[in-house]
């Protein structure tokens, strides 16, 4: 492939392309190109190879996007992140989503914090009829019995009135197996939600595009 985007037939560039046969059409490599009008398509693939694809380019911060390459400068890498946070709003669907299933809460989990380099701890806030009426992030970093607090597991849900609630953290190594600290702190999770009337629906071990259910997982347990 050429370099330069100007390098290649009319009809054969990405914009072009991209109008008359639509995006599904283009590579990676050529819709970051488009998005940034980047002439040099060597240096929209090595932003890819750099940040192992779209995924890893997701949760890329400007600086860093700026460091890996010429010619993408502040403008153009404000544009990557831009684009990214319009997809992963709309992803997160938070608009008063009902969650009807555990599907539907994965898909809103994965999108919040499925793509995070560091471990998040978050708490999806739920109404009487199972709607979103927030996600709050409560920890980033390591997720264990000894570093969360219940108390601020429950904090939000109690200021916002939920009825109920979903509690998920993200594995960034994206082995899914549930710790055994995951399930010491589901217990406790449990049983504090029992006291103060507030359900936990489920806990969630979150990767970039599968899940676990704690729920599932120990139902012969017993800690639901």
């Amino acid at each position: 492939m050429p370099r330069f985007i100007r390098e290649l037939p009319p009809n054969e560039q990405p914009l072009y392309r991209l109008t008359n046969t639509g995006p599904a059409s283009l590579s990676d490599a050529e819709l970051i190109a488009v998005l940034t009008n980047l002439s040099d398509m060597q240096g929209a693939q090595r932003l890819l190879d750099h940040f192992g694809g779209l995924l890893g380019l997701f949760s890329a911060d400007v600086h860093a996007i700026r460091r890996v390459t010429v010619g993408v400068g502040a403008s153009k890498a404000a544009q990557i992140v831009a684009a990214f946070e319009v997809a992963r709003r709309i992803l997160r669907g938070q608009d008063r989503v009902q969650i009807r299933s555990p599907t539907d809460a994965t898909a809103l989990l994965r999108a919040h914090i499925g793509s995070e380099l560091q471990e998040h701890l978050a708490v999806v806030c739920l109404d009487t009829k199972n709607r979103v009426i927030k996600i709050h992030t409560v920890y980033i970093g390591s997720v264990n019995s000894s570093a969360v607090r219940i108390g601020e597991i429950y904090r939000e849900p109690i200021r916002l009135n939920a009825t109920s609630i979903i509690v998920a953290h993200n594995h960034p190594s994206q082995d899914l197996t549930p710790s055994p600290e995951d399930v010491m702190v589901t217990r406790q999770i449990v049983d504090a939600g029992k006291l103060l009337d507030i359900e936990c629906l489920d806990h969630l071990v979150i990767g970039m595009s599968s899940a676990v259910s704690l729920r599932e997982r120990g139902s012969a347990g017993g800690f639901f």
